[in-house]
């Protein structure tokens, strides 16, 4: 199912509708989908590189909107329909144990490796963002400072390396975009070690 759910998503980068599937599904993985945006966006930015720019910022701003979608289920719908959404996806259990090891600093943590590298996947930290209330203004700022790097990025990538940089991107991006997450964990555990 997985794999037909993934080549229907490729598929789309074909169409003229393209950047409204890019934006439909930008919006939906940070709430409720569970293909990445990625896997539409570097098809388009490939066909037409005059407008990765164009893709990034769309991808982002939709992302961000669907991250505070996750973020109003959380708060104000989590028994609901958050919590069956969680539990289609197998998700709720790791979920309620992620819920009661963390502290706010530790959310707002994981709204960066989310928005990042997908650890954890973000509609997860989204969702729970929401439960544990985090400050919507926050949350907003952290998640177009995530989102935002990680399109731009990769359209960076994709403008200065064009196809070369796509099977690069594709097997690889994951570990180093969650290399980078661990090293923000590193940091973070560092910090509060030696504030002690």
């Amino acid at each position: 199912m997985l794999r037909r759910l993934y080549d229907w998503t490729m598929s789309l980068a074909a169409r003229k509708s393209a950047e409204v599937w890019l934006g439909i599904i930008s919006f939906v993985e940070s709430s409720v989908f569970l293909v990445p945006a990625d896997v539409l966006f570097l098809p388009m930015a490939l066909a037409k590189p005059e407008k990765v720019w164009r893709y990034a910022a769309i991808a982002t701003i939709t992302s961000v909107l669907g991250g505070i979608a996750g973020w109003v289920l959380g708060y104000y719908a989590y028994e609901s329909l958050a919590r069956p959404i969680l539990e289609f996806y197998g998700k709720a259990d790791a979920f309620d144990q992620l819920r009661q090891s963390v502290n706010y600093e530790t959310i707002v943590l994981l709204l960066v490796t989310s928005g990042l590298a997908h650890l954890p996947p973000i509609k997860i930290v989204t969702i729970l963002s929401g439960v544990v209330h985090v400050n919507i203004w926050l949350f907003i700022v952290s998640a177009i400072v995530a989102r935002g790097a990680r399109f731009f990025f990769l359209a960076w990538l994709l403008q200065r390396y064009g196809e070369p940089i796509r099977d690069f991107i594709e097997k690889r991006l994951g570990l180093i975009a969650a290399a980078c997450a661990g090293v923000l964990i590193v940091l973070y555990a560092a910090f509060h070690v030696l504030a002690r």
